[in-house]
């Protein structure tokens, strides 16, 4: 199903290199807001160290964000030194497609897609046929237009939780 991820975790540091050699992902698209930054804008703990480990092992990494702040993003980008594209209207392919130009992979399965949001990271990528990650979002508190589709999103992924544990 197109809203459903292929891995649910709590977090991106959850995210290991096992995990990726193991499904033959060589490089990362990573969200921001509630994926790496909370409300606040922080960073979460650890993320500096998780990022620079993946890039060491080979991963290409990039951030695309739906934020038109740009340097909201540019500041994550620059902390964890790698590229970025903000403003990039998600679940729409485009965003998702300069992405990929900026890791220089060639086979979108062999991208993972990071982010919190089923209708915009995880629709987008199964979309343009990369590797959805689901994340748990890094805070309770939402933006507003994020805490309309939540309850939604939700619903969805009790349906998904579920149907995994059935298997």
């Amino acid at each position: 199903m197109i809203l459903y991820p292929k891995f649910y975790l709590k977090s991106v540091k959850e995210i290991s290199i096992e995990l990726l050699r193991n499904n033959n992902i060589k490089g990362l698209i990573l969200d921001v807001d509630n994926t790496l930054i909370d409300v606040d804008r922080k960073l979460i703990q650890g993320a500096e160290n998780w990022c620079e480990g993946l890039k060491n092992q080979g991963i290409k990494i990039c951030i695309l964000s739906n934020t038109s702040h740009e340097e909201k993003v540019k500041d994550v980008a620059e902390k964890l030194e790698i590229p970025y594209i903000h403003f990039a209207k998600k679940p729409f392919k485009r965003g998702f497609l300069r992405a990929k130009k900026l890791l220089e992979i060639e086979k979108d399965e062999q991208i993972g897609v990071v982010g919190d949001q089923l209708f915009t990271d995880i629709i987008g990528a199964n979309r343009v046929k990369m590797v959805p990650i689901l994340v748990q979002p890094v805070d309770k508190r939402d933006f507003w237009y994020t805490k309309i589709k939540r309850p939604i999103e939700n619903i969805f992924i009790r349906r998904y939780i579920k149907n995994t544990e059935e298997k």
